[in-house]
């Protein structure tokens, strides 16, 4: 026993080697953490910020995949800003922009109703998610078939009492076709919205609803003073995930008119010219170009959200504190009566 006592002793003392503090427990530790931090990080530099690097290196030539490069400067952040395709393409975002705040609208409305109780709300939920769940390839085949002249649309609308000749060509009409591509991306996406609206609006304090109606408010003021400020961070990230997708709308008007007739959103735009014109260094350009125009989007809503809440998080603490107050002291009085 002594000399197992010495021989430890004798270990402390000389420390360990690091094949054995590898094998023990602390080693092992820190090798399992390192492999779980090191490997991730070194795939997102490799497939994320490597790429990245090379692509913005591109973008101050005048280049094609193959062949000689021509570095020409700030000459392609010129041209998307110059040539018509390019800074037209941008304009198209503003459509997807509208349609956007039409879909937040509609995902907020419908997550209140559902997020109490509703007869076969769960139903409902199901299908209004489905469409997100559906690959964007197919959903532009889908539609691509639903505005086709004579097809389902039409159809439907002939039901109601319209008649063909007078009804537009949905995605010829450069007056209605990009609205009709807008509605394929609301018909999308809206759904995913509205259950990360419902979970936000789910985790609300049902006791704050009970002091507001203690206090007369009905639904709309418990939706502006309740709902509203304690859901405002999932209202900011929706918006945010809105506003990027809107300026790099890319599946609808390249599957359903491959950008005709004046559809060519600006991500299509830069696809066409990266693969047909195989002008490289402009695309990456008008890549680095809409990830600019995305933070500055970003930044601007943050600022705006931070300025129409400023107040919030003060006014919410002490409205929840008075109605607590408040239902406390009508949970007293009911017990009360019903004692005497």
């Amino acid at each position: 026993m002594e000399l197992a006592v010495n021989k430890m002793k004798k270990q402390r003392k000389r420390g360990r080697t690091f094949t054995e503090w590898l094998k023990s427990r602390d080693g092992q530790k820190v090798l399992v953490i390192t492999a779980f931090m090191v490997i991730p990080l070194v795939l997102l530099f490799v497939f994320t910020y490597l790429p990245f690097g090379e692509m913005f290196s591109y973008s101050f030539y005048n280049m094609k995949y193959t062949g000689a490069r021509k570095f020409v400067g700030l000459n392609n952040y010129r041209k998307v800003f110059t040539r018509d395709d390019c800074f037209g393409a941008l304009k198209l975002s503003l459509y997807y922009m509208v349609g956007s705040v039409v879909q937040l609208a509609l995902a907020l409305y419908l997550a209140t109703v559902l997020s109490f109780k509703v007869k076969l709300g769960g139903l409902f939920k199901g299908f209004m998610f489905f469409p997100y769940l559906i690959n964007g390839i197919a959903i532009g085949f889908i539609f691509k078939f639903f505005y086709t002249r004579g097809f389902v649309f039409d159809t439907v609308l002939s039901w109601a009492g319209f008649s063909l000749e007078n009804l537009p060509y949905w995605l010829r009409d450069q007056r209605i076709n990009n609205w009709s591509l807008v509605g394929t991306s609301v018909w999308r996406y809206f759904g995913q919205n509205m259950v990360l609206f419902i979970g936000a609006i789910m985790s609300v304090d049902s006791d704050l609803y009970e002091a507001a109606m203690l206090d007369g408010a009905n639904k709309f003021d418990q939706f502006k003073y309740i709902i509203l400020p304690s859901i405002k961070t999932i209202v900011l990230l929706n918006v945010i995930l809105s506003i990027s997708g809107s300026l790099s709308a890319f599946e609808p008007p390249y599957v359903i008119t491959d950008g005709a007739n004046g559809t060519g959103t600006y991500f299509v735009v830069m696809h066409q010219i990266a693969h047909t014109q195989q002008k490289v260094g402009l695309a990456s350009a008008m890549a680095i170009v809409l990830l600019i125009l995305i933070f500055i989007a970003t930044i601007i809503q943050r600022l705006l959200f931070k300025f129409v809440f400023r107040n919030a998080e003060d006014e919410d603490t002490n409205a929840a504190a008075r109605r607590s107050r408040r239902l406390a002291r009508a949970q007293k009085a009911v017990k009360g009566g019903a004692g005497a």
